[in-house]
């Protein structure tokens, strides 16, 4: 080394190498998933903050769960493990697995949120409206906060499958199939803790 040589510049260069050699790829969509999922984890805790502050007050009247929740909370287990299986298959190239676990993960997430839907009628039927107490306020509000992120996966998770079913190699979509899977699970965790605050009051 020369005394006019500059070891920053050397070490720009070093830095500029390993990028375009690929050490440092990291998918864009899988750094905007986390990024999803930390502001969607902030807003449920907000929530749940708020939840907790709301019922201490003397007008809270906690209503009847519904006994329906406890089966769908099976369905989004299930969707998730298939998910999982999908991935499973993806990564050891087992195109009609991918197919198979993917279509299962999408109906049992459709169960899910029907089975949240009959939920809401058994509640109405039983005369819990919104507008009727704060608790019941809650629970609407959180349980269609939540579905309404299972749909936005599910437009995902219909992009995924329909590259599959056109013929797409599994290698071309293996990506979008972990992104569907880790977003299942992150809100199949969401739902649990979402799941036992609702029935622990």
């Amino acid at each position: 080394m020369s005394i006019l040589d500059k070891p920053w510049m050397a070490e720009r260069s070093a830095i500029d190498n390993a990028v375009s050699g690929g050490s440092l790829n990291f998918p864009k969509a899988r750094v905007a998933l986390i990024f999803l999922m930390a502001v969607i984890t902030v807003l449920f805790m907000l929530f749940s903050v708020a939840y907790k502050m709301r019922m201490e007050l003397a007008d809270w009247r906690a209503l009847a769960d519904p006994s329906v929740l406890w089966i769908n909370t099976g369905f989004l287990i299930l969707s998730s493990v298939a998910m999982q299986w999908a991935v499973s298959s993806a990564r050891k190239g087992k195109a009609e697995n991918v197919k198979l676990g993917m279509a299962l993960g999408g109906a049992f997430a459709l169960a899910f949120l029907i089975g949240q839907y009959m939920a809401w009628l058994q509640l109405r039927a039983a005369g819990f409206y919104a507008a009727g107490n704060p608790a019941n306020a809650f629970f609407y509000l959180i349980t269609a906060m939540h579905g309404l992120h299972m749909l936005g996966g599910l437009v995902a998770w219909t992009r995924s499958t329909a590259r599959l079913w056109r013929g797409n190699d599994v290698a071309d979509v293996k990506l979008g199939v972990e992104l569907c899977a880790t977003y299942w699970h992150f809100l199949l965790v969401v739902w649990l803790g979402l799941f036992a605050m609702l029935i622990s009051t």
